[in-house]
């Protein structure tokens, strides 16, 4: 008997966990953190989990014994395959038993470690002893009597993966999150084409992008970041995510092609200095060129910061405001107090690079932010692409594929989903949250 259970990423973006259980041997698909279930009791940093009742409490992790570092119990989880490093995917796996070998890409854990690295240890997130098994596509892992299937697919973070989950009753394909319109398309045609010559009994697909598809792709994003930085002829800021390669690559491309360079923090520094090491990234190091390192204000400096700060190209605020019409900045909200030192002179301008605000917690911060921009007459320009799939792509996937049933996850609206693709030959099952699911049966 093969069964799932999800018991995350049910009608919410990310939180993703699902379990697989064939006969006696018990995967977890992804172990993330539930950001929309967990914005609505608390509020980082000041309110947030400190005990694993809490987590039970509010439904944050399923409440299943041997599974937890926390309970004394034999491990009852054979694995957890873990799909990209996002942390409404990743981050969870502080809690599992260090005895659980943690399955994902090689990329993946050099992220994660490297934000063990520069993050304090908390409650939350703390990485100490996790037993990373990493692969590569081409690999295939046996755990009991599953075999995964890793193939690459393209999203916002380099490392993801999808899967061909291979048991007793047939494949199951899981998607992760993937897109077609980044840098890498081809990554996502080839674990497509795989998934359909697994002829899968299930398809378990996120479908993030079904309440809001924005049209749009990587090379555009670069190709209108090297338009607006070109008309600015004063400082242009610029907000994106620290592990979105693809996004930092446009970045360094737009700066370079209009004489500037490319500021970035120490934490993204950290980061490149790890993953520039892969070949197959084509990432600058921090020490490029093209790069600045900025270091913002402060008295002291963690161990982590020091080894950043001994490269040549780190600057601070009073250097990037002699360089204005010849950098990049790469600045969230939480570094906008550099601009009383940097003071940004006229025809400077603000790029957001991430997505829009969707929660009330957001929105506030986000007004902060434009206090900011308006008492520095920075203009603001929203140039960005999903890091997932649209959604009459997505729907061509699933009529390519041809699973006998899909599941859609990683989604507010997963009935808008079931009547969006009422039409294909293929059955759709909205799951719901701790419900197991036999795959010979009907739900």
């Amino acid at each position: 008997m093969v069964k799932l259970t999800f018991h995350g990423g049910v009608g919410e973006i990310g939180g993703n966990k699902i379990l697989v259980e064939d006969h006696d041997t018990r995967i977890f698909l992804d172990f993330g953190m539930p950001f929309g279930a967990k914005r609505r009791y608390y509020a980082d940093p000041f309110l947030s989990p400190r005990c694993h009742e809490a987590l039970f409490e509010f439904g944050l992790v399923p409440d299943l014994q041997g599974l937890y570092a926390f309970d004394e119990s034999e491990p009852s989880v054979d694995a957890i395959f873990l799909s990209h490093s996002h942390m409404d995917h990743a981050s969870y796996i502080t809690f599992v038993k260090r005895s659980v070998p943690i399955h994902c890409g090689e990329t993946t854990a050099t992220i994660l470690e490297s934000l063990a690295e520069m993050s304090p240890k908390t409650f939350e997130f703390d990485l100490k002893d996790i037993r990373f098994s990493t692969f590569r596509t081409g690999d295939k892992v046996k755990v009991g009597s599953i075999e995964v299937e890793p193939i690459h697919v393209d999203h916002s973070v380099p490392g993801a993966y999808g899967f061909v989950v291979h048991t007793t009753e047939g494949a199951i394909v899981y998607t992760g999150d993937f897109r077609a319109h980044g840098t890498k398309p081809e990554m996502t045609d080839e674990f497509v084409q795989a998934a359909r010559d697994a002829h899968p009994v299930a398809m378990i697909t996120e479908a993030t992008n079904v309440t809001g598809a924005t049209p749009f792709s990587e090379p555009m994003v670069e190709q209108k970041l090297a338009e607006v930085v070109g008309q600015a002829r004063g400082l242009v800021v610029a907000d994106f995510a620290r592990a979105d390669v693809d996004r930092i690559r446009s970045f360094y491309n737009a700066s370079r092609a209009n004489g500037r360079k490319l500021g970035i923090s120490l934490k993204q520094a950290h980061l490149l200095a790890r993953l520039c090491r892969d070949p197959h990234l084509c990432i600058p190091g921090p020490d490029d060129e093209g790069i600045l390192i900025f270091k913002r204000t402060k008295k002291t400096y963690y161990n982590w910061e020091k080894e950043i700060l001994e490269y040549p190209n780190v600057v601070d605020s009073a250097q990037i405001s002699q360089l204005q019409d010849k950098t990049v900045l790469a600045c969230s909200l939480y570094d906008m107090e550099e601009m009383v030192r940097i003071k940004p002179v006229g025809e400077s301008c603000y790029i957001l690079s991430g997505s829009e605000p969707f929660s009330e917690e957001m929105e506030i911060d986000f007004e902060k932010l434009l206090n900011w921009l308006r008492h520095y007459g920075l203009p603001q320009y929203h140039i960005h692409v999903s890091g997932h799939i649209m959604p009459l792509e997505l729907r061509n996937a699933i009529e390519t594929i041809e699973p006998k049933k899909v599941f859609p996850i990683h989604t507010e609206d997963p009935e808008l989903f079931a009547r969006f693709c009422r039409t294909l030959e293929t059955q759709t099952i909205v799951p719901e949250r701790g419900t197991g699911y036999e795959l010979g049966t009907q739900p």
